[in-house]
């Protein structure tokens, strides 16, 4: 039974790899990835997959949040398994005070008497 453990990093932005470790990870066992609130399950590109660990790209359709991985394993009867691994995808945005250089105010601009 393919088991998640632990995910490095812990979050990441759109198109960012993160690394998955576990037992029983490769292919024959986990068919596909997703990211899941609970409500809502994303499918992630899988870019890497081995007995131990597994990497996947955060998908650019990903909203900002915290998601449980979840897998599909592989043979006659599929299943999905939520796993006790958490994900916290971050904005892809940056913050307003990291988007702009900081401005002198006016009264500093202006040469003193």
């Amino acid at each position: 039974m393919p088991r998640m453990i632990s995910v490095d990093p812990t979050s990441g932005k759109v198109g960012d790899v993160l690394t998955v470790t576990g037992e029983n990870l490769e292919k024959t066992h986990v068919a596909e990835v997703f990211l899941t609130d609970g409500k809502n399950d994303l499918k992630v590109p899988v870019t890497e997959q081995g007995a131990t660990t597994l990497k996947f790209r955060i998908p650019p359709n990903v909203k900002p949040g915290r998601f449980a991985l979840m897998i599909l394993t592989a043979g006659k009867d599929p299943k999905y398994i939520e796993q006790p691994v958490k994900v916290t995808v971050e904005s892809a945005e940056p913050k307003p005070e990291e988007a702009r250089p900081a401005q002198p105010k006016p009264e500093e601009a202006k040469p003193q008497p």
